[in-house]
């Protein structure tokens, strides 16, 4: 969901329109609104009798949403996660009849950009990172209370940090010192504990990785919404995901590859292909930014878009 300058300009933008194959009267959601770029772009193609559903998490998006589109007849937007699209969509009494859904995934640049946010270990503020300003627990109330080997295997889960245990045994003895309630401070004792960095890349990168996706539980969003997001489209409607890290791209390229794939059966069973019944047809090859958009935005270097049919 990154992009990386002031228009925050979204990422991939006229290949996801491609992906969508965007029709003047269809019926489309944007599962990860953020600042509205592909939302504008979707509803600049739609005519009259076409219809555009946002969805959110964030408070900060949703106004944003409402600012940008809500005199628009052909807009909606949900406060909501995107893993429960089945129930926002059923809630309007469209589910199996939508022509398209966009997921673009993980931090949006404004997150990063605000400081008071906690996202960011390049802007000192309070340590916070949630998606959902409704959710409980902030980054600073989970390291205060988190086990040694609880962060030690959040870090190595979801940051795929190396020195996960050594990290985690840092915070730990720092926080018994001072509570940890700063991005700069948390980056600081990271980077103090990390006896091998990155080139080009900051120390405390992964571990920020690692406590976002865990505290506003990312993946698991994910793995809930993919397949909510093939049941309410139509016969022919299409799915769309960017995806931003290796995390993200493992598990929609296994969805993707398993709706297409059908019904599992015994390995070395005989089974008919009628009987497999796949659920998605899979659009080309996954689909990089250009060297030309990573210029503009080095943000979106890591980007990947995978698009799918419903066929069943």
């Amino acid at each position: 969901m990154t992009a990386g300058d002031d228009a925050h300009k979204p990422v991939l933008l006229e290949e996801a329109l491609a992906a969508l194959a965007v029709r003047g009267d269809g019926y489309y959601v944007d599962g990860t609104f953020g600042r509205g770029g592909h939302s504008g772009a979707i509803l600049g193609r739609l005519g009259p009798a076409g219809h555009l559903l946002a969805i959110d998490q964030d408070a900060d998006a949703v106004s944003s949403a409402r600012e940008q589109f809500g005199d628009d007849p052909r807009f909606s937007v949900a406060h909501a996660s995107f893993a429960e699209l089945d129930k926002v969509v059923s809630a309007l009494g469209i589910s199996g009849e939508v022509d398209g859904v966009l997921l673009d995934l993980g931090v949006s640049s404004p997150q990063l950009d605000d400081a008071d946010r906690g996202f960011s270990f390049l802007r000192d503020g309070p340590l916070d990172m949630r998606m959902d300003q409704r959710q409980a627990t902030s980054a600073a109330d989970w390291v205060a209370k988190a086990s040694e080997s609880e962060i030690s295997s959040v870090l190595h889960r979801f940051g795929e940090e190396r020195h996960a245990r050594r990290i985690a045994r840092a915070i730990v003895a720092a926080r018994r010192e001072s509570p940890i309630t700063t991005t700069h401070r948390l980056a600081e004792i990271v980077a103090a504990a990390n006896p091998s960095w990155e080139r080009d890349k900051h120390p405390a990168t992964r571990t920020f990785q690692a406590i976002r996706i865990h505290i506003n539980q990312e993946l698991s969003a994910i793995e809930q919404c993919l397949p909510q997001a093939v049941k309410v489209l139509k016969i022919g409607g299409r799915l769309a995901v960017i995806t931003f890290h290796s995390l993200e791209d493992r598990l929609v390229k296994q969805f993707f590859r398993d709706a297409a794939r059908g019904d599992r059966f015994p390995k070395g069973l005989p089974v008919p292909a009628d009987r497999l019944r796949p659920s998605l047809r899979l659009l080309g090859k996954p689909v990089a930014p250009s060297a030309s958009e990573v210029a503009r935005n080095p943000r979106a270097r890591s980007a990947r878009l995978r698009a799918a049919e419903r066929i069943a």
